[in-house]
């Protein structure tokens, strides 16, 4: 930790935690009570602070409004028995946020500005992180343009940002998923495998569009042929097809590199799951559902953790996903990352860093 680093902080006079009900949180919907920033300029990145949580002053010449050029993470903390504050590989946030800025030409946050940063603002907004089972505090960092130009070029100046929100469940119940086989997500050579802001701005049509149709979310396929599963709308997706756990590999750049993801992985590997990364067809997928051979599937995300699939619709036709059988896979790797990331059982990882 470079010592010279300071961070200013300017406290709100006015909280919203009396008026927050912490028993009934939808995702995202209430933010903390204040925010990290800074600012780069001149090729650096300066004037840190925390300050209270409001609206920002835009030009409308802003470069993120015309262009997009933004990404973003998204990390949560928790609370142990003992009240302490629980992070859950941050370090591995801050290398994929910096790896999203390379592609979109966006200058790197250094690691101690981007720990440091969200370690203070725990500190000062600690008490918004829930104390009910199963919450935590949701925390988003992000960088965006800060120039005033209409050219198309990368910007000379940006803001590096974080915000937290206090959240329940992102999915309450198990979710029904569309095959997509229409529009694509990412194409190799895209910008697939970064956090960036536009990516998610071109998934809004085509989910909106199954969300009509009476399902959760896409299951998102390869744009070249549509014959490949890549992941889902809001997380990666990973199938249990006869005792083996399937998932996409991010070799190609298409596929956004989940942590969550990683993790269930490892530990899929310590406990003695056989696991492939190769691409499921979506007609493999189609007889494994009418063979019985799929015992499981579930999406893996910050947000959604593990989030069970109950239906895939493929071809205009429904499947509904066999009732899970007792000590299934997805149950016991869920458990062990929520022991894991509340402190229930030692992190033998190193995944955790303690506010």
């Amino acid at each position: 930790m470079n010592k010279t680093l300071t961070i200013n902080i300017n406290k709100s006079k006015h909280s919203k935690l009396e008026t927050t009900n912490f028993d009934e949180l939808s995702f995202g919907q209430i933010i903390s009570d204040h925010m990290f920033v800074a600012e780069y300029k001149d090729g650096e990145w300066q004037d840190l602070r925390i300050e209270p949580y409001g609206p920002l002053q835009i030009n409308p010449a802003n470069a993120t409004l015309h262009y997009g050029q933004s990404v973003f993470e998204g990390l949560k903390a928790y609370r142990n028995e003992a009240g302490e504050i629980l992070v859950f590989r941050g370090d591995a946030n801050q290398r994929r946020l910096n790896e999203s800025a390379q592609r979109m030409c966006i200058p790197e946050v250094p690691e101690e500005i981007f720990m440091e940063g969200m370690r203070k603002l725990l500190e000062v907004d600690k008490d918004w992180i829930p104390k009910q089972a199963g919450c935590s505090l949701y925390i988003r960092p992000f960088i965006f343009a800060a120039d005033d130009y209409l050219g198309i070029r990368p910007s000379n100046n940006y803001k590096f940002m974080i915000l937290t929100s206090p959240v329940g469940n992102y999915y309450s119940k198990p979710v029904a998923v569309k095959v997509e086989t229409q529009y694509a997500r990412a194409v190799e050579g895209g910008t697939g495998a970064a956090k960036a802001a536009g990516n998610y701005a071109g998934s809004l049509f085509p989910a909106r569009k199954a969300q009509k149709e009476g399902y959760d979310q896409l299951l998102w396929t390869d744009g070249k042929t549509h014959q490949y599963i890549e992941e889902s709308g809001t997380m990666n997706v990973m199938f249990v097809i006869d005792g083996t756990l399937i998932t996409a590999p991010i070799s190609t750049g298409t596929i956004l590199k989940g942590i969550t993801r990683d993790s269930v992985l490892i530990l899929a590997k310590e406990m003695g799951m056989p696991v492939e990364e190769r691409f499921l067809t979506v007609s493999e997928l189609e007889d494994a559902l009418l063979s019985g051979r799929l015992e499981e599937a579930f999406g893996t995300g910050t947000a959604a953790t593990v989030a069970f699939i109950r239906l895939i619709n493929i071809h205009n036709k429904d499947y509904v996903l066999p009732e899970k059988a007792a000590g299934a896979f997805s149950d016991r790797v869920l458990k062990r990352l929520d022991d894991i990331k509340y402190g229930k059982v030692a992190d033998d990882h190193g995944w955790i860093m303690k506010i």
